[in-house]
C-alpha cells in the first residue's frame, strides 16, 4: 500500500516551509496493518495561521488547533486532509473535554497523550522529491498549470514507534497508552473505544488486562458522557461483524449497566422448553446472526432487544415457564432505553415495531390470508422483510438449526401475495363513470363488461393504457350487442384469471413453496 500523493505533498509543503510534518492516527494503525485509511490525518509544529498561510484553500474553525485543507482531490477520503498543530492536553474535569489544550513542541509529547499505543504511531515520510509541476497547485491557490500529475519519489519512510505499538499491532492487542487510568480520567469516551476497536479491526484481537483493570475502575465515568456519543460509539459496536462480543465486553468490563441496564437484567435468567439458551445469551446469539448476515442496524438491534423484558415478566420456573406479553413490554422497554440513548425517532418507532410483532403466528393452513394482511397492515409493508429477519435471528438464537423453514418461506409467497396491487380494473386510466357518460347509458352490468374488454387489452399491451385510447374504445364497444360484449368480457376475465394463476405460481416458486 502506497502513502496517497495528496498526503504526501501537504507534508512536502509543510516541510519546504521549514515544519516538521507526520502522518499520525488511526490512518496510520491502518497502514501498517495494509488496511485502507478511511482518512487521513497529519501532525506538525505549524501554527493554526502559518498552516492556512501555506494552504489558502483551508478552514480552521475549532478549538484544537485543526486545520482542515482541501485538496480538490476526486477520492472522497482525500478530499480533505486534517493537520493538527502539536498538542499536549491538560485536566479534563468534567471527563468530556479538556480544560485547555496547550500546544506542545515535538511528535513524542503529542503521541504520549494519545489514547492507545496502536493509534500513537507516527510516520515521517523522508528524501522526497516533487517534480515542477503539482497536481494541487490551482487548488491551493498557487499559479494555475495545465499539468496536473504530480510524481514522487520517495526513498524512506520513518516509522516513530514510542510506545510499542507495532508489537500490540502484531498481537492484536488494545492498550492504553502510559497509564491507563489516566488516559481514561482524561476522556472516559475512550472506554468504549477501547471496546469498539477491540471488534472492528478484526478477529481475535483483546484489550490489554491492564487496560481492563483501569476501564473497570473508571467505569462510572461514562455517566458524565454525553448519551450522543455513546450512543455513536454503540453504534459502530453493533454495526461490526463481531457485535455480540463487543456487547459481551461491555458486561465484562462492567459497562453495560450504564449503557443497557435492561439487557443485563437477563443474565443467567433461564428459559422455557422452547430455549436451549438463558435470556441474555440467546439475544446475544440473535444479534450474532444478525451481524453475521450483514443485517442493517434495525435488525441487529430488534434482534439484541426482542426478549428484553422476559426476566421481568417470567412466571414460574423449569421448563414451563412463561413470559406472556414480553413483545408489548419489550417494546415499551425498547423505547425507553433508545429515547435515553437519544436516538432519532423514526429510527426508534421502526425497531420498537420490529420488536413488539417479532413474535407473530403463522403456520402454513392456519393462519389466513386476511390475517397476514391484518400483519403487514400493523408492522408496515416497508418492515415485512426486517421483521422475517429478526424472527430469523431469533430461531438461530434459540439453537434451531433453520433461520428459513418452509413455513417462513410460505409466509414470504404469503405476503407478497397479498402486497401487490391486484389486477383490477382499477388499473384502468377510465372508470364507469367515464364509460356511462361516453355511452349515455346508467349503471348496469354493460358498464362492468366494457371495463373487462378494456382491462385486457391493457393487459396484453400496457401500453394502451391511456385515456384518449380507451375512451374511443369505449365507443367501439358501445356498438356491439348485449351479446357480443357478454362473451367479450367472459373471455376476458378467463384470462385474467389465467394471468393470476401464472403470476401465483412465480411467486410460490420465488419461495420454493407449493
Amino acid at each position: 500500500m502506497e502513502i496517497p500523493q495528496e498526503v504526501k505533498f501537504i507534508i512536502d509543503e509543510l516541510n519546504k516551509a521549514g515544519f516538521d510534518a507526520y502522518i499520525v492516527g488511526g490512518c496510520v494503525r491502518d497502514f501498517l496493518r495494509d488496511v485502507e485509511p478511511e482518512d487521513w490525518d497529519i501532525a506538525t509544529n505549524a501554527k493554526p495561521e502559518e498552516i492556512q498561510k501555506i494552504f489558502p484553500k483551508s478552514f480552521y474553525r475549532n478549538q484544537f488547533f485543526t486545520v482542515t485543507v482541501q485538496t480538490g482531490s476526486q477520492d472522497l477520503r482525500l478530499k480533505e486532509i486534517e493537520i493538527t498543530t502539536y498538542r499536549k492536553e491538560a485536566k479534563y474535569t468534567d471527563k468530556r473535554h479538556p480544560d485547555e489544550v496547550k500546544w506542545a513542541k515535538t511528535i513524542k509529547e503529542d503521541l504520549a497523550r494519545r489514547d492507545f499505543t496502536i493509534n500513537a504511531i507516527a510516520i515521517k515520510i523522508q528524501n522526497s522529491k516533487l517534480s515542477p509541476t503539482q497536481i494541487f497547485e490551482e487548488n491551493l491557490g498557487k499559479q494555475e498549470t495545465q499539468n496536473y500529475k504530480l510524481r514522487f519519489k520517495t526513498e524512506k519512510i520513518e516509522v516513530i514507534d514510542l510506545f510499542n505499538g507495532q508489537e500490540d499491532l502484531k498481537n492484536k492487542i488494545i492498550r492504553a497508552v502510559g497509564k491507563a487510568e489516566d488516559r481514561f480520567n482524561e476522556d472516559a469516551l475512550r472506554i468504549l473505544r477501547a471496546v469498539r476497536l477491540a471488534v472492528t479491526l478484526g478477529e481475535s484481537w483483546k484489550v490489554e488486562e491492564k487496560t481492563v483493570q483501569a476501564i473497570r475502575k473508571s467505569a462510572a465515568w461514562l455517566q458524565a458522557i454525553s448519551k450522543e456519543r455513546i450512543r455513536d460509539e454503540l453504534i459502530k459496536i453493533i454495526m461490526s461483524e463481531r457485535a455480540a462480543q463487543g456487547i459481551e465486553f461491555l458486561r465484562e468490563f462492567g459497562l453495560l449497566k450504564y449503557i443497557i441496564s435492561e439487557l443485563e437484567e437477563g443474565y443467567k435468567v433461564t428459559q422455557n422448553k422452547h430455549h436451549i439458551y438463558e435470556c441474555y445469551e440467546h439475544c446475544l446469539r440473535s444479534l450474532d446472526y444478525a451481524a453475521k448476515k450483514n443485517f442493517n442496524q434495525y435488525v441487529r438491534l430488534a434482534a439484541l432487544f426482542h426478549d428484553i423484558a422476559k426476566p421481568r415478566v417470567k412466571k414460574g420456573e423449569g421448563p414451563n415457564a412463561t413470559f406472556y406479553g414480553h413483545e408489548i413490554v419489550g417494546a415499551k422497554m425498547t423505547v425507553q432505553i433508545l429515547n435515553r440513548l437519544k436516538f432519532p425517532k423514526k429510527d426508534i418507532e421502526k425497531i420498537a415495531k420490529l420488536v413488539r410483532y417479532h413474535l407473530f403466528y403463522y403456520n402454513v393452513d392456519e393462519v389466513s390470508e386476511s390475517s397476514v394482511r391484518r400483519l403487514v397492515r400493523q408492522v408496515g409493508p416497508e418492515n415485512m422483510e426486517e421483521l422475517l429477519q429478526v424472527r430469523m435471528a431469533d430461531r438461530i438464537g434459540s439453537g434451531l438449526p433453520k433461520a428459513e423453514p418452509y413455513k417462513l418461506r410460505h409466509l414470504k409467497y404469503v405476503i407478497e401475495k397479498v402486497s401487490r396491487d391486484p389486477i383490477s380494473v382499477k388499473m384502468l386510466k377510465v372508470n364507469g363513470n367515464d364509460v356511462m357518460r361516453i355511452l349515455n347509458i346508467g349503471p348496469g352490468p354493460q358498464v362492468g363488461q366494457v371495463l373487462d374488454v378494456l382491462l385486457s387489452y391493457v393487459l396484453e399491451t400496457p401500453e394502451k393504457n391511456k385515456k384518449e385510447f380507451l375512451e374511443k374504445e369505449i365507443l367501439k364497444l358501445g356498438r356491439l350487442s348485449d351479446e357480443e360484449l357478454k362473451n367479450l368480457a367472459q373471455k376476458a376475465k378467463k384470462e385474467r384469471e389465467k394471468l393470476e394463476m401464472k403470476r401465483d405460481e412465480m411467486t410460490k416458486k420465488k419461495y420454493w413453496v407449493i
